[in-house]
C-alpha cells in the first residue's frame, strides 16, 4: 500500500515541480518519474542539513525539492548540450 502513496506523491511533486520550473506538466509517466526521483535526491540533500521528512506532508515538500533542484540539473545539462 505505501508503494502506492510513494507514487502517488511522486505525481503531485513531479507535476507541481513542473509547473514551476517549465510553466506545464510533463505527462503522467515523467512526472512521476520525476516526483520520485526527486524524493531521494531531496531526501539525500535535507539530510545533509539534518531535516527528515516526517509524515505525508513532509514527503511531499521532499519529494518537490528534490524534483525542482533535478530539473534544475537536467535544464543546465541540456543548456550546455545545444551550445
Amino acid at each position: 500500500m505505501y508503494f502506492l502513496w510513494y507514487i502517488l506523491i511522486g505525481l503531485v511533486a513531479g507535476w507541481l515541480a513542473s509547473l514551476l520550473m517549465k510553466g506545464s506538466g510533463s505527462g503522467l509517466i515523467l512526472n512521476i518519474v520525476i516526483g520520485i526521483l526527486g524524493g531521494v535526491l531531496g531526501g539525500w540533500l535535507l539530510s545533509l542539513f539534518g531535516v527528515i521528512a516526517v509524515g505525508t506532508f513532509g514527503s511531499l515538500v521532499t519529494s518537490f525539492i528534490g524534483a525542482v533542484v533535478l530539473l534544475l540539473i537536467v535544464g543546465i545539462l541540456g543548456h550546455r548540450r545545444k551550445e
